[in-house]
């Protein structure tokens, strides 16, 4: 039973990268490993594990450049059928390859996960950035060291990547960064609601338990005595339900912690470090529109791939890229990477199928809104999504909080169009290319100030299969639109702030603005779209405790002065 909890728990991890790799993967002659406690500032003891590039067991004289990751789902563990798996073997993150190409490799466990001791206080705060960076700069002086450090990971690894370089440690010299946040509470409560992401239960102390100890802890007393430490863990998906606005003071940490863990606030000090960043996402995962500003406010290099979350952009030399990165801005190669185009992404649909351009432009730079509004039924194609907008109308629906239960990791939506209103368009004459964010800007009426909006824009085949192809949220009190402190390209941002706040009366006519996730693709003709608006989203955690009753009544107005459209990103 415990095996299977721990498993169970493994499987649903927060926005764990996939499993890493196990020992066996890995040839003992090809690397020798070390693990032992390091202390940070406060005295607290950080478990760290230590790849070095070796020759028949024999780790390499010379002093080489260190990838340091840092990790909550343990850098070193036992899985539910006995084998002992290694994140510093990960080919997810091409370490096993850098390990190859010269580099030491380096993974802990952050404070109060894992083998570490301490206590984790906040998801990703200012303590795990200064452990990250206490442990860069330990890195950095070790003999096996030439004193040059880089940085990678994808979601939480991203994110304490993209946290300790806020930190600048004067021996980080690269970061590559995935599926990580430039603003957290516009992406953990975007449009001031929370969703899939940062919302499951903790787990149990047996998960942490399972952690092979460091190797001076042969009986396993102090990774039982540091496991003891985490019961005082904050706990996560309350610390993020409990602070609804970007202001809002958190009973855990007694401060406003959104403003904290924002990474766009510590920005310059990035720049001045003059640390290199590269950007990863994929187009089939949420964090990507948060992926694309993390590069439009720092410059950096970007990728996209078509799967999903951290999975490595098939038909890529993803592992190439990365080492070819790090060889550069560690090793000094001149090997032409600082003089390609700064942004690599697929295009769904391209050429047929699909396939990878480059640009000197982040995607969606250079395309062109193009609305397409709401309408009636009325027109011969029987279309209700059309290029111009027709008679003024009325659409109502009452929110539906009864769905179909979403998988438990949903990190993409199902289509929603049989419980909210749709509109769909007539088979497109010709193909589309849309690159960027499209935007919805809707005219609604609720029943109750509290009701929330969930927009998704569909594309639908010959055969009539539907799938999500972007996606987006609101809650209706945070409607006000403000200037964003960082660039957002163009999009709407809602500060979530208390001050910005607006009520809605019952029978009053709100505008409303949402950017929706990302799109990357080739609409092939014969193809039709559809925009949907719903009330509620299965892959909310907390829905049934925050459903209203009775349930809201929402309207949307269409046609005419209140023209409700959705503006397409049109690629030039």
């Amino acid at each position: 039973m415990l095996n299977r909890l721990i498993g169970l728990c493994m499987a649903v991890a927060l926005l764990a990268p996939a499993p890493a790799a196990t020992a066996q993967e890995g040839d003992p002659q090809d690397f020798v490993r070390q693990s032992l406690y390091v202390p940070v500032r406060d005295g607290t003891r950080l478990a760290v594990n230590i790849y070095r590039p070796a020759t028949a067991g024999e780790a390499a004289d010379e002093p080489l450049p260190v990838i340091f990751v840092s990790t909550p789902y343990r850098a070193r563990y036992r899985n539910a059928d006995g084998e002992i798996v290694e994140t510093g073997l990960s080919e997810r993150l091409a370490l096993s390859s850098l390990l190859r190409a010269g580099y030491v490799i380096a993974v802990a466990d952050i404070r109060g996960k894992g083998a570490s001791f301490g206590t984790r206080r906040g998801f990703q705060d200012r303590t795990e950035a200064q452990d990250s960076y206490d442990l860069v700069e330990w890195l950095a002086r070790q003999p096996f060291s030439t004193g040059s450090v880089g940085m990678i990971g994808c979601s939480y690894l991203g994110g304490t990547t993209f946290q300790t370089a806020t930190t600048a440690p004067p021996s980080l010299k690269a970061v590559f960064i995935g599926a990580s946040e430039l603003d957290k509470y516009e992406f953990v409560r975007r449009g001031g609601i929370t969703a899939q992401f940062n919302t499951r239960p903790d787990e149990p102390a047996e998960v942490d338990l399972a952690s092979i100890p460091v190797d001076a802890d042969a009986d396993g007393t102090l990774l039982r005595q540091a496991v003891a430490e985490h019961a005082g863990n904050t706990p996560m998906g309350p610390l993020w339900y409990g602070m609804p606005n970007r202001d809002s003071v958190s009973e855990y940490t007694g401060n406003a912690f959104w403003e904290e863990v924002a990474v766009y606030r510590y920005l310059d000090a990035i720049r001045e470090a003059g640390i290199a960043t590269y950007f990863w996402g994929n187009w089939h995962d949420e964090p990507t529109g948060q992926v694309i500003l993390g590069a439009a406010n720092l410059g950096g290099k970007f990728l996209a791939g078509p799967g999903d979350h951290c999975v490595p952009p098939p038909g890529f030399d993803f592992a190439g890229e990365v080492t070819r990165y790090f060889d550069h801005h560690l090793k000094g190669v001149a090997n032409g990477i600082d003089r390609e185009p700064r942004a690599t992404y697929w295009v769904e649909g391209l050429d047929g199928e699909g396939r990878y351009v480059q640009s000197d432009e982040l995607p969606g730079v250079q395309s062109r809104p193009v609305p397409w509004f709401l309408s009636d039924t009325a027109d011969a194609t029987g279309s209700s999504l059309a290029a111009a907008p027709g008679a003024a109308g009325r659409d109502d629906f009452t929110v539906d909080y009864d769905l179909p239960p979403a998988e438990y990791f949903a990190f993409w939506p199902r289509p929603m169009v049989e419980h909210g209103l749709g509109y769909t368009s007539a088979p497109l004459d010709a193909s589309m290319t849309l690159i960027g964010s499209p935007v919805a800007h809707l005219t609604v009426t609720a029943s109750d100030p509290d009701a929330n909006l969930f927009v998704y824009l569909d594309q639908i085949n010959a055969e009539g299969e539907a799938e999500v192809i972007a996606f987006g949220r609101l809650k209706l009190t945070h409607r006000k639109l403000s200037q964003a402190p960082y660039e957002t390209l163009g999009l709407p941002w809602h500060s979530g702030l208390s001050e910005d706040m607006q009520t809605l009366a019952p029978s009053e006519e709100a505008p409303v603005s949402i950017a929706l996730t990302p799109v990357s693709r080739v609409v092939p003709a014969g193809a039709r779209l559809r925009f949907t608006v719903a009330g509620a989203d299965p892959r909310q955690r907390n829905l049934q405790d925050t459903r209203i009753d009775p349930a809201p009544q929402i309207t949307v107005l269409r046609g005419g002065r209140d023209a409700s459209r959705i503006e397409l990103p049109l690629a030039r």
